[in-house]
């Protein structure tokens, strides 16, 4: 059996790693780079019941123990680590200030501690994530998909066009993000958009515990903000906090930050914490998020086709929710059902489509 996987984010590698397990060949292909995307811009963070009392709360319980084992097993450095996690604010006024804190920042409540919120360089995981699937027969062809060749009836996907050289396959995954839209033009698949974030890497050496946080920050005339800030093992601090619509690119390589994001982001950093205030910025990055109309992802196969799929969707938990997604698919592509958690609510066959 081979298996197409159009994208290579964590979502693709992820896939491409647990059909590979299978003895599947998978595989990856990818236009831009592993882990360009969002993949390698998100934040990494993990949790175990953030998602409870929602469809969600299987996945994400399910994928939080699979990235466990994974850091166990594959013993792989992609940044692994369990954390704590704050909630607070920020304000004119004088706060008591903790630790690495400024003393605008007051922190209100513990909302994660090591046994229920971890943490992942984002690249770095998905990185790894795609190696492994290599050692285990998987492959990765650089190229973007023109299109994707279906029989007579379309009720069959015959293989993909990779800058219109034919690639021929048993099913073909769509885990392109946002631009899994672009899927539209061949196949019946759901609308998908593109949400727009913003953030920034310091430097910051040994200086930072590891404590996730999440703020509400105000700004005079302007609506409020709500930075996350994720310091990570290799000295580094990951934060974000401006959202946009802006429209997405047609190339992934043609994301750039909106005009003056990084301007504000960079003045609301550095009045957080005097170690932000000093530190060296490594990288200024914009990724979109890909979203649906009803928040949950699609994970399942595409009305009318028997051997197309969909894995995309995901969010703000699209590192998170990446293993169990991957574990997930490739028990549909190969037992025909996923065992281990019930996605019959991501089915992409939820909305209708053109």
């Amino acid at each position: 059996m081979r298996v197409l996987i159009a994208g290579g984010g964590v979502i693709g590698a992820s896939i491409a790693y647990f059909l590979a397990l299978r003895g599947v060949e998978a595989i990856v292909i990818e236009s831009t780079g592993v882990a360009n995307a969002a993949s390698g811009k998100a934040g990494g963070f993990l949790a175990f019941d953030w998602c409870d009392g929602t469809p969600l709360e299987p996945l994400a319980r399910r994928s939080f123990r699979l990235h466990a084992t994974l850091a166990e097993e594959l013993g792989t450095d992609w940044g692994y680590r369990r954390m704590t996690a704050y909630a607070g604010s920020v304000g004119q006024a004088r706060g008591r200030g903790d630790g690495w804190l400024s003393e605008r920042v007051t922190i209100s409540q513990r909302l994660g501690r090591p046994e229920t919120t971890a943490q992942v360089h984002p690249a770095l995981f998905t990185q790894a994530m795609l190696r492994a699937a290599q050692d285990h027969g998987a492959a990765l062809h650089e190229g973007r998909v023109t299109a994707i060749v279906r029989s007579a009836d379309g009720a069959v996907v015959e293989g993909v066009e990779i800058d219109g050289g034919f690639v021929p396959g048993d099913a073909v995954v769509i885990a392109l993000g946002p631009w899994s839209a672009l899927a539209r033009q061949w196949l019946p698949f759901p609308a998908i958009y593109g949400l727009k974030g913003h953030s920034l890497v310091f430097e910051t050496g040994t200086a930072v515990p590891a404590e996730a946080l999440f703020l509400d920050y105000r700004e005079a005339g302007r609506a409020a903000l709500t930075p996350e800030i994720f310091p990570r093992p290799d000295g580094t601090v990951w934060a974000c906090a401006i959202s946009s619509e802006t429209p997405l690119p047609l190339d992934p390589a043609a994301v750039a930050p909106d005009e003056g994001a990084m301007e504000r982001l960079e003045t609301l950093c550095r009045g957080l914490s005097p170690h932000l205030a000093e530190a060296k910025i490594l990288a200024r990055q914009a990724c979109y998020r890909p979203v649906t109309r009803d928040g949950l992802p699609l994970i399942g196969r595409l009305p009318g086709s028997s051997n197309a799929y969909a894995a995309t969707g995901h969010s703000v938990w699209g590192i998170l929710n990446a293993p169990a997604t991957g574990e997930a698919m490739a028990q549909l592509l190969v037992d025909g059902e996923a065992r281990e958690v019930d996605v019959s609510a991501f089915d992409p066959g939820r909305f209708r489509t053109g």
